[in-house]
C-alpha cells in the first residue's frame, strides 16, 4: 500500500486575503478607537460631532463587524493551508499568542454589537447608518437605563480591544527584534 504523501506545514504566509483583510482590519479599528475617544470628549450638541463623527463611527463599526465575520469565513475556508504556530515558542508564548488572538477576534465582533445595542437603545438615536443604506433596523426597544449598560460595556470593551492589539504588536514586534528571520519571526507571514 502506497504511503500518501505528507502535507507540507511549513507555510510561511498567510494568504493574500487574509493579509489584507488584517491589515484593513487593523486600520479601521485604529481609526474607529481614535474617533471614538476624540467624539466623547467634545460637546454633543457640536455640528460636526452629530452630524459626521458619531454616523461615521457608527457606519464603520458595522463595517469592523462584517469584516470580522469574513475574517472568520477566511480562516475556516483556508485553515489546512495556514501558518503554523512556531514550534520553538514557549509553551506560555503559544498558550498567550492564542489567548489574544482568539481575545482580538470577540473583541472585535462584541465591541461593535455593543454600539449598535447603546444606539438602537438611546431614545436620541437616529439609528445607524451603512453606508448607502439608510438605517439599519433597530431591534431593541428605546430605554436610557439600557444605553448607559451599553455605553459603559462598549466603552470598556473597546479599551480591552486597544491592550489586545497592543499585546499583539509588543509580541509581534518582540520577536521581530530579538529573531529576526528566525522560527519565532512571524512579521513576514503577514506582510
Amino acid at each position: 500500500m502506497a504511503e500518501r504523501p505528507r502535507e507540507n506545514h511549513r507555510v510561511t504566509k498567510y494568504p493574500l486575503s487574509i493579509r489584507i483583510l488584517h491589515w484593513l482590519r487593523a486600520l479601521v479599528i485604529l481609526g474607529l478607537i481614535s474617533s471614538g475617544w476624540y467624539m466623547t470628549r467634545l460637546p454633543e450638541d457640536d455640528a460636526v460631532t452629530s452630524a459626521f463623527l458619531y454616523p461615521n463611527h457608527k457606519q464603520f463599526g458595522v463595517l469592523i463587524w462584517l469584516l470580522a465575520v469574513l475574517h472568520l469565513a477566511l480562516r475556516r475556508r483556508y485553515r489546512v493551508s495556514l501558518p503554523h504556530t512556531p514550534s520553538t515558542l514557549a509553551p506560555w508564548e503559544k498558550w498567550l499568542s492564542h489567548g489574544i488572538h482568539r481575545l482580538v477576534i470577540t473583541l472585535t465582533l462584541l465591541v461593535p454589537l455593543l454600539g449598535y445595542c447603546m444606539s438602537s437603545s438611546f431614545t436620541q438615536s437616529d439609528g445607524v447608518p451603512f453606508f448607502f443604506i439608510s438605517h439599519i433596523p433597530e431591534l431593541l426597544p428605546k430605554n436610557d437605563s439600557a444605553f448607559t449598560v451599553f455605553q459603559v460595556l462598549h466603552r470598556y470593551c473597546a479599551y480591552a480591544l486597544l491592550a489586545s492589539i497592543l499585546l499583539h504588536v509588543a509580541g509581534t514586534l518582540k520577536h521581530r527584534l530579538q529573531d529576526k528571520g528566525g522560527a519565532t519571526d512571524v512579521l513576514p507571514r503577514m506582510l
